[in-house]
């Protein structure tokens, strides 16, 4: 589990790969390694991977087919900057949302635009997922927890503040950019129990229904 707050910027340092599918990776760091021990979970861009080797300033992990496919790993390349985060501690502050590390899809940034001191960008995501958006709603962008400030239709618009621009990797994306999308967490078990509830009515309230009455985007 994470909280979408990155602690430090590492860099890919080689990529290996070890089948027609899979890859190993290695990772430069310095913050997530102060406690490291084998098989903890980092963050990488939003990715929970697990810890395999470790050294003094850099880390393994190995990364499985399915990984590859759904999120933006194939962009990266040795020297490539990534977003870095610890699974977090029960007794420390929870600063953004809950971000499991698994990467529901990938976006596409449309838009890029700096406004006073923030950065905004319009993001297009999976038309699929619409019913776990809203604005004001919690959304993590490689990893990055935010709070989303406008939707239409299947684009999400963030801001940055100057801070992340600073300390994260999203600051350096462009329009055409492929991102790491996870939903809010909590959106998605509403959103199972309800479908699995709904399909189950035999009182003439069902999915299509609440479609229809706008209760359920399309």
């Amino acid at each position: 589990m994470f909280t979408g707050i990155i602690e430090e910027k590492g860099n890919i340092k080689t990529i290996q790969k070890t089948s027609e599918q899979s890859i190993t990776m290695t990772i430069g760091a310095v913050k997530v390694l102060e406690d490291v021990t084998i098989g903890d979970s980092i963050a990488v861009n939003g990715i929970c991977l697990t810890v395999t080797t470790f050294s003094s300033n850099d880390f393994q992990v190995d990364v499985m087919p399915e990984t590859i496919k759904s999120t933006s790993l194939n962009d990266l390349i040795t020297g490539s900057e990534v977003n870095l985060e610890r699974a977090m501690r029960a007794d420390s502050r929870f600063g953004g949302h809950f971000v499991s590390g698994h990467i529901d899809g990938v976006g596409e940034v449309m838009r890029k635009e700096k406004t006073a001191n923030a950065v905004y960008y319009d993001i297009k995501v999976s038309t699929e997922s619409l019913d776990l958006i809203l604005e004001k709603g919690s959304i993590a962008v490689d990893g990055i927890s935010f709070t989303i400030f406008n939707v239409r239709s299947n684009i999400v618009t963030i801001s940055l503040i100057p801070h992340t621009v600073a300390e994260t990797t999203l600051g350096q994306k462009s329009v055409g950019d492929i991102v790491n999308i996870e939903y809010d967490m909590l959106g998605k078990y509403v959103q199972h129990m309800l479908r699995a509830r709904l399909s189950n009515q035999t009182n003439g309230i069902n999915e299509e229904l609440l479609k229809n009455t706008g209760f359920i985007n399309e």
